[in-house]
């Protein structure tokens, strides 16, 4: 009788009330559920197709990702990325270093850390660059990787301009004053030695007012900044050149030009004073002072002596 009412539901009758009644009455499903529903239904039905290995994937899947979230807690990642990424034939076997002429080939294995299982593809050179860069002639670095197993290492190295001596220390300087490392070795004694408090940053200028004058440049041993306003130049033979705060190119060429036409540094002398721009002093060796005053004196003795005979 249900069934008969319900296919005459379009007609007009009383019985047709029952199903609206009842389909009111009815459980409908919140919308997220129905398709789930569905698919279930399917699923049971056998109108969707699953592959056979499709399990064995899931738990593979399933077991391995269960694996790489152990290894992260337990800081065993690169481990297993360094052993996996070497035996699959990417362990570094050569490192190319170019530019490195003060930096040794050895310091920069030890800071890259090669072991000899150190994988390539896991190897950090943004790491490595910050490493090699804190070396102290290092101006910059470019570490590259070169598959499958070679680093390649181009440096470019800080230009030592002078030996700055501040204190008891020896330490080699660039031309902007700034310090690269203690002098250890002769390998530098050919630089200028600059002496001084801010001496290594006065030095900077010495370059341009030395430049025309080379014969006096070629004799100096070191450059000694006085009170932080003018050289004192130390030469070869120990006589001390003092040049004054401004004008040095004028005191040089009258140093130039009395050495070369009466050999002034060849002299018995201590010190060419060239602070005054109208004068310039010399001051004797101790021993040249006391023959010059013998001299004097005997000179003195004969001119009495002559005056008396007359």
């Amino acid at each position: 009788m249900f069934a008969l009412t319900v296919k005459k539901i379009g007609r007009p009758s009383h019985h047709a009330v029952l199903p609206i009644m009842e389909a009111e009455e009815r459980f409908v499903l919140p919308r997220p559920l129905r398709r789930v529903t569905r698919f279930l239904i399917s699923l049971c039905s056998g109108r969707i197709y699953i592959p056979v290995h499709t399990g064995t994937v899931s738990a593979l899947a399933f077991l391995g990702a269960t694996g790489l979230y152990g290894m992260s807690l337990g800081g065993h990642t690169e481990a297993v990325a360094q052993a996996t990424t070497t035996a699959a034939g990417f362990a570094i076997e050569d490192v190319k270093v170019s530019g490195n002429s003060e930096t040794s080939e050895i310091e920069i294995l030890q800071l890259i850390g090669l072991d000899g299982t150190t994988s390539l593809v896991a190897l950090d050179v943004d790491a490595a660059r910050r490493k090699i860069a804190q070396l102290p002639w290092v101006e910059n670095v470019e570490v590259r990787k070169i598959y499958p197993k070679t680093i390649e290492v181009k440096l470019k190295e800080r230009q030592a301009y002078a030996i700055w001596q501040h204190g008891q220390e020896l330490s080699l300087i660039e031309k902007n004053g700034s310090v690269i490392a203690p002098l250890r070795d002769n390998k530098f004694s050919a630089l200028p030695l600059v002496v001084g408090r801010d001496a290594e940053t006065a030095a900077a200028s010495l370059d341009d007012a030395f430049s025309k004058w080379p014969d006096v440049k070629a004799r100096v041993k070191a450059y000694v900044w006085i009170s932080g306003r003018r050289w004192d130049l130390h030469m070869d033979n120990g006589v001390v050149v003092k040049l004054p705060e401004d004008g040095i190119d004028q005191a040089l060429a009258t140093l130039s030009k009395f050495d070369k036409e009466h050999q002034l540094l060849e002299r018995d002398i201590a010190a060419v004073d060239l602070r005054l721009s109208d004068r310039t002093a010399i001051q004797l060796t101790p021993e040249a002072a006391v023959r010059r005053q013998t001299a004097v004196t005997e000179r003195t003795k004969e001119l009495k002596k002559a005056g008396q005979n007359i």
